[in-house]
């Protein structure tokens, strides 16, 4: 696959998340698709609000904390605080409609996984992300997921080639092979509360961060 250099005015990658907490599983496959496509940076946005899932276990502040100290040291990668200022629910549309507005000749391509990307004609004028952003998906290799159950629309953005998402600024869809982590946050709230080693999964700095926080401890129905 043909890998862009990064240069002033490269793509700039959007991934947003409720990142409760960060991991590797997030960590990795960001970091694939930047070195792949060439991404000048990526914009890791902590959603304040989810509207597709129950309020966080740690607070936006505490999640903006953990991606600051888990991409210490990452170039390129920038925690973007734009949705914790807002007071309402947190919509990508709102997100990218911002980002144009601060990078008006650059290229934005919005990365999600498989599963947010199953769930997006569930989204807030979904159809109009692609006025703003390219949608790049993550897929597992061998994974055969762009040739299947896409409606029209969605398969009149459909883009083979990497290269394509450099020439304009937005409207096309890509599916991007990463190595995938079976990580869930999910997974790593429950063993923080039932007391299991979460080592391995998330950063160092990250694991000492929720036991200093006292973060997930709470009821296991809950997380």
């Amino acid at each position: 696959m043909v890998k862009l250099e990064p240069k002033s005015d490269a793509m700039i990658g959007v991934y947003g998340g409720t990142f409760d907490p960060v991991h590797f599983g997030h960590l990795r496959t960001i970091l694939e698709v930047k070195e792949t496509l060439g991404l000048q940076q990526v914009r890791l946005v902590p959603c304040a609000q989810p509207v597709h899932r129950g309020q966080p276990g740690a607070t936006v502040e505490q999640r903006f904390s953990m991606l600051q100290k888990a991409t210490e040291g990452l170039s390129g990668f920038v925690i973007d605080p734009r949705e914790m200022v807002r007071d309402k629910p947190s919509y990508m549309i709102e997100t990218l409609r911002s980002l144009r507005k601060q990078f008006l000749q650059q290229p934005l391509v919005l990365i999600m996984g498989g599963d947010a990307f199953g769930d997006i004609e569930n989204w807030f004028q979904w159809q109009q992300l692609f006025d703003y952003a390219h949608i790049v998906v993550m897929q597992r290799p061998g994974s055969q997921f762009e040739r299947v159950n896409l409606q029209p629309f969605l398969l009149a953005k459909l883009t083979h080639k990497s290269t394509d998402l450099a020439r304009l600024n937005q409207g096309h869809l890509y599916f991007q092979t990463v190595i995938q982590l079976d990580i869930s946050a999910t997974q790593i709230r429950q063993k923080v509360a039932r007391h299991e080693s979460i080592d391995f999964l998330l950063p160092d700095n990250i694991i000492k961060y929720i036991a200093d926080n006292d973060l997930y401890q709470g009821d296991l129905t809950a997380l």
